[in-house]
């Protein structure tokens, strides 16, 4: 790939990331570390921009011991081989922040609160000191909290910066203790942001937590949340379990001309023509059979009645109660199933989380064994899932994005959600007779609004073939040109350059 001249480059700033594409240098092709959503959205960011020609550069731990589970045993060779190399090579574009803190870690983040704080700060004083004066960035684009301090240091130099929120927890440490671990906050304390208003640096330093996150809102030139919606209902104060000062911050960058939304993609993976986890794949030209086979040969592996005409729904989503509104499918299963007994509706769970017992108590009771699967999360398992079901259940309370909302209805398996966040900037309510819509939307968050929505989407599933046929291969094809990471790309390409008022890739010639 040849460079363009005078790139603006670019620095991303990411606590995990699944992979980076060929050509940023020779460590990309090794390293692989997820958590969660923001690796799958790192990497496919981080894709796309280097496919367009974007002077791409990433900063990332170096999670040695993630990274030998991912490679295996030969991985100390190769990563010693590889140092020798990248330290010969200054365009290298892929750079590990090295400490002891997160080199044996074994997942991303730790189920201590001072342990992540450790790793986090670990991270960041590389980036600052030693990162950020290597690659001399022209913009700089952090991702939530574990990056939270480092758009007051680009403020501080001069640099701009854009800071993503994924998820909104946060972590909070005293000046003190931050300088403690090398970061030399002295010379950008004024940009930080804090629990109490500060009136001095010494005041501040000891007994003045710093907030992480807000912090990120408060010094970054721009922010941006992973859907319009989800920024819209902070700005109008709908979500009182957000802290008071993000909730402030976000505002003020919103009023000020400086938050937007941008929704994430689905990974391009997530394909039912080029699926290896499905039985049989398909498009939407041939998708009635092919999820036929793939929905009888789930029933059989998890033991539910073998019907390819039930009605299949699948919860893909961790079960929490906070967030997902698990309690909402809870208070009517066994209502839900029972008034679709004749015809065998079936619902599959491939999630964990603290509620999956309550889901399987109530299996139990009612004997629902045949008609009601509950499953560890499976990556393997869900994707056939999303191959073999008919609908996905989404009831969640509030959603930053959302991704299954997205994948579903891409393998022809229709969103029933509620209303609200990146749910609302993906799904529209079906509509057959105007030949619009692709799920079926709730706005009262009860376990009556669910209901209703399974109702509609029931009745949708009843209609004659011919009908939902050309539904479903409309939404198929509208979905897998609506939601890809090109789209998502372009949008943050758009506000790149807005930030730094010239184009990102120079044309040809």
């Amino acid at each position: 790939m040849t460079e363009p001249l005078n790139n603006p480059r670019i620095l991303i700033v990411t606590p995990e990331v699944t992979y980076l594409p060929n050509g940023m240098g020779n460590m990309a092709n090794y390293l692989s570390a997820k958590a969660g959503g923001l690796a799958d959205v790192s990497a496919a960011l981080v894709n796309a921009l280097f496919d367009q020609g974007a002077d791409i550069h990433v900063a990332l731990p170096d999670y040695r011991a993630i990274f030998n589970v991912y490679m295996g045993p030969l991985w100390p060779l190769i990563r010693q081989e590889l140092s020798i190399i990248q330290s010969k090579m200054p365009d290298d574009r892929t750079h590990l922040a090295e400490d002891r803190a997160f080199f044996y870690q074994n997942q991303i983040y730790s189920n201590y609160k001072g342990e992540n704080i450790k790793i986090a700060l670990a991270f960041q004083r590389e980036v600052i000191n030693n990162i950020i004066p290597r690659v001399r960035p022209d913009l700089i684009h952090c991702n939530d909290w574990m990056t939270g301090l480092i758009p007051a240091a680009a403020r501080e130099i001069g640099i701009p910066c854009l800071f993503t929120i994924h998820n909104i927890h946060t972590v909070k440490s005293s000046l003190s203790h931050i300088e403690d671990r090398g970061i030399d906050a002295a010379y950008f304390w004024k940009h930080l942001f804090y629990e109490k208003t500060p009136y001095g640096y010494e005041q501040a330093r000891e007994s003045n937590p710093v907030d992480f996150l807000t912090s990120g809102v408060f010094a970054a030139h721009f922010v941006n949340t992973v859907s319009p919606t989800f920024l819209k209902e902070i700005v109008e104060g709908r979500h009182n379990f957000i802290d008071a000062p993000l909730d402030q911050e976000l505002a003020n960058k919103w009023h000020a001309g400086c938050a937007v939304g941008i929704l994430n993609a689905p990974d391009p993976s997530f394909d039912p023509e080029k699926d290896s986890k499905l039985i049989r794949r398909y498009t939407a030209k041939n998708y009635i059979t092919a999820k036929r086979e793939n929905k009888r040969f789930l029933q059989k592996t998890l033991g539910l009645i073998q019907d390819d005409r039930a009605p299949l729904f699948f919860w893909p989503s961790r079960l929490d109660t906070i967030q997902k509104g698990c309690q909402l499918l809870a208070d009517i299963l066994y209502h839900v199933v029972s008034s679709y007994w004749e015809q065998n509706l079936e619902i599959v769970f491939v999630a964990n989380g603290e509620f999956q017992g309550y889901f399987k108590e109530i299996v139990g009771f009612h004997n629902l064994q045949n008609r009601v699967a509950v499953c560890n999360f499976d990556e393997n398992l869900a994707r056939l899932a999303y191959g073999a079901s008919d609908f996905i259940l989404m009831p969640s309370r509030f959603e930053p994005c959302g991704l299954p909302q997205m994948i579903g209805p891409i393998y022809g398996s229709l969103p029933v959600a509620h209303d609200t966040g990146g749910i609302h900037d993906t799904i529209t309510h079906l509509d057959t007779e105007r030949n619009t819509g692709n799920g079926f939307l709730f706005e009262t968050h009860d376990s009556g609004g669910l209901f209703w929505a399974i109702q509609q989407a029931m009745i949708f599933y009843g209609l004659p073939q011919a009908q939902k046929k050309r539904q479903i291969k409309r939404i198929m094809t509208q979905s897998a040109a609506a939601f890809n990471h090109a789209v998502t790309a372009r949008h943050y390409i758009e506000l790149y350059e807005k930030m730094l008022m010239r184009p990102l890739i120079n044309p040809p010639g």
